[in-house]
């Protein structure tokens, strides 16, 4: 900690590190020392805080855009208990899980913690395969895998094609607005006795499995990852190891985060609920449009541990630079900020930092992390200051991280009890997802900040299947290319697939932000061919260098599975199934900037 930041010496961990290296060059670093006892079901922590504070606010979110509505921890428990005997009694268990299409809610909450209650498991699903998908290809893979006993989608007439798509005899249907003929209406499970509830409760194990996450598609099909109550509280044991500040007053967060998604749904939804604190959803986004919800709920709730995307956070700063009252209610109780999902460019980096200091007069501490849906997600944390935005840190208590030479490169894996037991229904793709010593193969690989001392912590380099090399034989690491080309564009752009295998050069197609698409042609074409020469000077070889660029005019495909649930580019799907975008960026063409 620098001396002018006001956490103090126990608000975060402070590890020491134990290495050990293989014969065959890979290296294992782990803390020294064991992660301490911590209950092992996610049950447990809903007892403790409906025992202990049952007045407390657990969950709240806008009633139709008006007067926030809670549900407390005493009251959540009792709505779950009746939920769950309702999920029961509806032949739903272990073989027969609930499928969530719908987006975050009170309802969706709820629904969620009762199943976990009583042993249910059940996969919150990406809204976008319902919504965006027009073939719901991917809708009815995962149905056909699962199995469900139940689906619940909160307005019947937005999922009804979704719905009818997927359900079958003896699939029921769970309803709250817009109600299809058939389904049993929400408030129904809430008037169930929940007798039932407390001989399930009394079955689970640590091995029960909580819900399944399915992977966003990055670098393949998107795959049911098991989630079990073991996986989710030991990673939720190591968050509070990490973030010590936690345990001092009960979390207050504000979160639009998808829960079908696992940082959003795993990490921040579980951590307010394994500390007892207060969740309240943000339906706002950060995007056009939706942005002044978000803004308007940051008036109203002083987090003390915020989540964001970059893109969030380049919008945000905008408006804490320009608008003291939010910055002074935003940062009054906040411990950090922390960023996941793409790198964020340096100057919204600066940014914050500096309307973080403005605001309290000391250094709020802005950082990132590395995990995977694998690994539940908490695996690397970075607690120090930094001046370079994109440290990941370093692993956390109890867990191993070994890295593996490959292509030049680091290749990140673990080994611990946050790793997930497997792929449901997938056995090929689970043996193939650990090596022979029993470590999660991340495919992402590291940079050390200091390659004379790892406990300075790593940045992301790339993921492995993402790589390619040159003509030269160069390795190019896409995802730190990638990065640096959006940061060096200056906003012109807001995204980029990274093109060059066995191409002599690097080139990229790019997506335009919405401030470029409002520009004059001609000026728009010499703005991006003036930072593109710029940021070429400045590469350091040819492995980072991009010489050539073309606007993708066509937006990606989520049906083609050119984009993946969370937003991001599936960057080998778009190279393959653009060919003639490719080879167009490759000719003298008029459309392609090159320097």
């Amino acid at each position: 900690m620098t001396q002018d930041t006001a956490a103090t010496s126990g608000d975060f961990w402070n590890p020491t590190f134990l290495y050990d290296q293989r014969d065959d060059g890979s290296l294992v670093m782990r803390q020294d020392g064991v992660l301490p006892d911590y209950p092992p079901l996610l049950a447990d922590y809903m007892d403790k805080w409906a025992d202990a504070t049952p007045e407390a606010t657990w969950i709240a979110r806008r009633k139709d855009g008006g007067d926030w509505q809670h549900i407390s921890y005493g009251q959540g428990r009792m709505q779950a208990r009746a939920i769950g005997a309702a999920l029961l009694g509806m032949g739903l268990g272990p073989e027969r899980p609930l499928l969530i299409l719908s987006e975050n809610s009170l309802e969706h909450a709820l629904l969620g913690m009762a199943c976990a209650y009583v042993g249910v498991p059940y996969a919150p699903l990406s809204p976008a395969y319902s919504l965006v998908s027009t073939d719901h290809a991917k809708l009815r893979d995962i149905a056909a895998l699962l199995k469900p006993g139940a689906i619940f989608a909160d307005d019947g007439g937005k999922f009804a094609n979704a719905i009818a798509a997927i359900s079958s005899h003896g699939t029921a249907v769970i309803n709250l607005t817009n109600p299809i003929s058939g389904a049993v209406p929400f408030a129904d499970l809430l008037a169930t006795d929940p007798a039932p509830a407390a001989a399930a409760r009394a079955r689970l194990t640590p091995e029960s499995v909580v819900k399944y996450l399915f992977t966003s598609g990055s670098t393949g099909s998107p795959k049911a990852v098991i989630n079990t109550n073991r996986m989710i509280c030991a990673m939720q044991a190591i968050v509070r190891d990490c973030y010590r500040f936690l345990t001092k007053q009960p979390p207050v967060v504000l979160d639009w985060g998808p829960w079908n998604h696992t940082a959003a749904g795993n990490k921040v939804f579980y951590l307010v609920m394994t500390n007892g604190g207060s969740y309240y959803i943000d339906d706002g986004r950060p995007v056009p449009g939706k942005f002044d919800e978000t803004l308007r709920n940051l008036r109203d709730i002083s987090c003390t541990w915020y989540f964001n995307v970059p893109m969030g956070y380049d919008l945000l700063v905008e408006q804490l630079e320009a608008d003291p009252a939010l910055a002074a209610t935003f940062f009054n109780k906040l411990g950090m900020m922390f960023y996941a999902g793409a790198g964020m460019a340096q100057r919204t980096w600066d940014r914050l930092r500096a309307a973080g200091r403005a605001a309290t007069g000391h250094e709020v501490l802005l950082a990132t992390g590395l995990g995977a849906t694998e690994t539940a997600p908490f695996a690397l944390a970075c607690t120090e200051p930094q001046e370079k935005s994109g440290n990941v840190g370093v692993p956390s208590l109890g867990l191993a991280l070994k890295l593996v030479p490959n292509g030049g490169k680091l290749e990140a894996r673990i080994k611990g009890p946050t790793i997930f037991p497997g792929y449901y229904g997938d056995p090929e793709q689970t043996a193939k997802a650990f090596d022979a010593d029993g470590y999660y193969c991340m495919g992402d690989a590291l940079r050390p900040a200091d390659p004379d001392d790892f406990t300075k912590g790593f940045f992301f380099d790339g993921r492995i299947a993402e790589n390619f090399k040159l003509s030269t034989g160069t390795w190019v690491a896409v995802g730190a290319v990638r990065a640096g080309l959006v940061d060096a564009m200056d906003g012109l752009i807001r995204d980029a697939v990274i093109t060059g295998e066995d191409e002599a050069e690097l080139g990229a197609m790019v997506l335009l932000s919405q401030e470029a698409q409002k520009m004059p042609q001609t000026d728009l074409r010499a703005a991006l061919s003036e930072k593109l020469a710029a940021a070429a000077k400045a590469a350091t070889g040819s492995a980072s260098r991009v010489r050539r660029i073309i606007v993708l005019e066509e937006a990606p495909s989520f049906d083609k599975g050119e984009v993946t649930e969370k937003g991001s580019l599936n960057q080998r799907a778009l190279r393959a199934q653009r060919a003639d975008t490719l080879a167009q960026l490759y000719s003298d063409d008029p459309a392609v900037i090159a320097v």
